[in-house]
């Protein structure tokens, strides 16, 4: 009869909390169970490891096996105990032996085939991190040994059960080791915005919205190059710093389709389709997996046709908008995401698409337009710092000759003038203009007696609710701030520009 414990780590949210894997052999007829609020691919692994173990060449041990998961109170998910209940039944049953100093610091994680081999798992990067900080070991399926050397370059792979064995007997696993994963540069591989041709002021928006971290609507009839626009603005944003990418990859690892090393470092872009559920856009389900606006983290999320997405997945924006965080909450579990992504958005002008054009007739009547735009509420769209009209380019502007491309903004000439305002504002204030707190703009975007009259009548005007106004100031400063010498106060100029970015859909 034996004892024996193996670590590992669980998955909620983008926790990992250490779960012990304890293993009791005792006499009685022959039985095996799991407890310790084990889901159904958890309860199954006894059959898996079974079935391993005798193709591995070891032994079922007879009599009563209770396989417990501590602590028991915590769901247990996936199949990522494999390997540390099948190294348990071995250390019990005296068919291994490991150092304890082994056993204490290390954490095993695998899913183990019928054969004995070790297949990857998802998480992986999530529970290496959190190993890493407490200075814990990993030892995970090779096809997982690049993700984990992310957070934790000690960790070592092996490709099945023997290996893992041949390991703990102080063996060095014969399996190739993969290369480091490398952040990319700035605007490696960006689609160029040279490509977009004419749409002067939606360039201009663009490049302001990728300086201060401000939401984007492109409202313009279908045809024009809102898409375009609106996939050139990651390759604009700056490289990501290393622990931001460590940041977006783990929230990747623990999404359903898992971490893909070819996309570490890149800022991520999700355009997810109108006919998305809050809980896919949110975040939630079963497990409360992240959402889309987890998974545009550090990135960009963009969502076209904007008025053809349901109005309550609309309404669960306004929240992650403003604090840059979403709690996703089940009955028996809750999970906090950060949310801080760039939103832009593109919509038609009316059902049809062809309001205002000279060489399109539009068939909509006023209550259909009037509709149309109803299902977009106030409350959200005040929170859209910029909302720009995107027209129809003219035959010459389209079919212009090609030569004119090099006389054309690069996306490397933009992002060099996005980095410089981004410097600033971090000289500044350590944040993004977008993120600068009410009681901070009294100072950091202080008015000259012109461009504070000129900003009052606006408001009066315009109906401009207090956090328009706050909006507009935040824009007015990211425009300063992209030129060669930022001004400490805010012109008029600046304001006007503000303005003037933000009458579509006013």
């Amino acid at each position: 009869m034996g004892l024996a414990r193996v670590a590992s780590r669980a998955q909620l949210g983008l926790s990992a909390p250490r779960v012990a894997v304890e293993v009791h052999l005792g006499g009685g007829l022959p039985n095996s169970s799991i407890v310790g609020l084990p889901a159904t691919a958890v309860r199954e692994s006894k059959d898996r490891v079974r079935a391993a173990l005798a193709n591995s060449g070891f032994d079922w041990p007879a009599g009563r096996i209770t396989v417990n998961l501590s602590p028991a109170d915590l769901p247990k998910e996936g199949c990522r105990y494999d390997l540390p209940i099948a190294l348990g039944i071995l250390l019990a049953s005296s068919q291994l032996h490991m150092p304890q100093s082994l056993l204490e610091d290390c954490d095993f994680y695998g899913e183990l085939g019928l054969a004995g081999e070790l297949r990857p798992i998802k998480g992986v990067l999530l529970a290496a991190a959190h190993a890493a900080r407490e200075q814990r070991t990993l030892i995970v399926p090779a096809a997982n040994l690049r993700e984990a050397r992310i957070a934790a370059p000690q960790a070592q792979g092996a490709d099945s059960l023997l290996a893992v064995c041949a390991l703990a007997r102080g063996k060095t696993p014969s399996i190739e080791q993969p290369a480091s994963l490398a952040l990319p540069g700035e605007s490696a591989g960006a689609l160029d915005l040279a490509d977009v041709r004419g749409q002067a002021t939606p360039k201009r928006a663009l490049i302001i919205a990728a300086a201060g971290g401000h939401s984007l609507l492109f409202v313009g009839p279908p045809g024009t190059g809102k898409s375009m626009l609106a996939q050139r603005l990651p390759g604009l944003m700056p490289a990501l710093a290393a622990e931001e990418a460590l940041d977006v990859a783990a929230i990747a690892s623990v999404s359903a389709r898992g971490f893909v090393s070819t996309e570490f470092g890149q800022r991520p872009f999700r355009a997810p389709h109108h006919t998305a559920s809050a809980g896919a856009i949110i975040g939630g389900g079963r497990r409360a997996q992240p959402g889309e606006v987890s998974l545009a983290h550090r990135g960009v999320l963009f969502l076209d046709e904007l008025p053809e997405f349901n109005r309550s997945v609309l309404e669960s924006l306004r929240e992650p908008l403003e604090s840059g965080v979403v709690a996703v909450s089940r009955a028996a579990l809750q999970a906090e995401y950060p949310a801080r992504f760039q939103l832009i958005a593109a919509m038609n002008p009316c059902p049809c698409g062809f309001l205002g054009e000279p060489t399109a007739s539009c068939r909509c009547a006023p209550p259909e337009i009037a509709r149309y735009r109803a299902r977009i509420s106030g409350p959200l769209l005040d929170r859209i710092d910029l909302r720009v009209t995107v027209p129809a380019l003219a035959s010459a502007e389209l079919l212009g000759d090609d030569a004119e491309r090099e006389a054309r903004l690069t996306t490397g000439q933009a992002a060099s003038q996005v980095k410089r305002a981004r410097d600033c504002q971090q000289r500044r204030m350590g944040k993004l203009n977008s993120d600068l707190a009410a009681r901070e703009l009294a100072v950091r975007c202080a008015l000259d007696r012109v461009a504070r009259r000129l900003l009052a009548q606006s408001r009066d005007r315009f109906d401009l609710s207090a956090r328009g106004v706050h909006r507009i100031l935040r824009v007015a400063r990211t425009i300063a701030d992209l030129e060669a010498e930022p001004p400490e106060m805010l012109t008029a100029a600046h304001v006007a520009e503000a303005l003037q970015l933000r009458r579509a859909m006013g």
